[in-house]
């Protein structure tokens, strides 16, 4: 069964604060199902109408931990506090399987 990634684009930050109030209580609840953080950091590089602005990446088991992340209690929790305080593009894929 092949891992899935979540990947998260910060296009624009308005509120900083509720930024950090959501990343506090959303490593947890990401953890909590199994999640690991590969990197959570701007990009160094873009190409192609790319944006610079924070990346995060996530590594899950399989698809369904994946997609269950967005639905948890804790995680509603962490967007509840983030509101609207930053523009993101989220996306989970899967991974390729070997």
């Amino acid at each position: 069964m092949p891992k899935a990634y979540l990947v998260t684009q910060y296009r624009a930050v308005s509120n900083p604060d509720k930024v950090a109030a959501y990343a506090k209580l959303a490593a947890p609840a990401v953890q909590a199902v199994g999640g690991r953080f590969l990197a959570r950091a701007p990009a160094r590089a873009a190409y192609e109408a790319g944006l610079t602005q924070r990346t995060v990446v996530v590594e899950f088991p399989d698809l369904a931990t994946a997609l269950s992340l967005y639905e948890s209690p804790a995680y509603q929790e962490a967007l509840a506090a983030l509101g609207d305080g930053a523009e993101r593009d989220m996306r989970i894929v899967e991974g390729v399987d070997d």
